[in-house]
């Protein structure tokens, strides 16, 4: 008999847990380095983007695309030492949330081609997929989340995510992501997301899952 996976609540108030906070514009260049390190070597980074200032261009994409778009939207939360970041693109209007500020909106527009190069079709290509495959009703998506590999295994990710997915529960509102492994599979599976879409990058390269968790039940 196939078991499914011990899905993890993250709302015990008798489990001590790190302090975390949602990001300011102070944090932005923290958040970036940490993406940057926890991030640096994955399958996706590799993919994504040329060898050429391949750090460079990530810390970049990083700052623009995790910093400036959560802290411009109040949808990024940061251990307060930012070891750890979890950045959200929310359902349109969510209260506490704001609009993609005008002036990143641009930026990201400007200077992402330009950060993947000659990859620039096939990750827009591919984000095309995963917006295809995303929930077609309002819902949380996880935009990035990375942990300092110095400070893994601490609890660390379930802390920065537990803002949002506690809120999901308690708004009856589902949460997605999408990522390029197997391990990360089985680690969003632990907070009760399930695997909606199984597919591939544009050009094939890799595998491609995207996950929904709907909202669990409060007792």
């Amino acid at each position: 008999m196939t078991h499914g996976p011990t899905v993890r609540r993250i709302d015990d108030p008798d489990e001590e847990g790190p302090d975390v906070r949602t990001a300011e514009q102070r944090d932005v260049p923290r958040v970036a380095a940490t993406l940057t390190l926890a991030l640096g070597d994955s399958r996706w980074t590799r993919w994504a983007l040329p060898d050429d200032g391949r750090m460079q261009r990530l810390t970049r994409l990083n700052e623009l695309d995790a910093g400036h778009r959560g802290v411009g939207t109040g949808t990024a939360w940061v251990t307060d030492d930012v070891t750890a970041v979890a950045v959200w693109e929310p359902p349109p209007g969510a209260p506490g949330t704001r609009p993609l500020p005008d002036d990143v909106r641009a930026a990201l527009a400007r200077e992402l081609p330009y950060l993947s190069g000659p990859r620039a079709r096939v990750v827009a290509e591919t984000e095309a997929l995963v917006t295809a495959a995303l929930p077609d009703r309002p819902h949380w998506r996880l935009r990035h989340l990375g942990v300092r590999p110095s400070s893994r295994r601490r609890g660390l990710a379930a802390a920065v995510l537990a803002p949002v997915l506690v809120r999901c529960d308690a708004e009856k509102t589902p949460a997605a992501a999408a990522v390029f492994g197997w391990a990360n599979v089985r680690f969003f599976r632990g907070f009760g997301f399930q695997v909606t879409e199984t597919t591939r990058t544009s050009d094939d390269e890799l595998p491609l899952w995207v996950l929904v968790r709907e909202p669990l039940a409060l007792s």
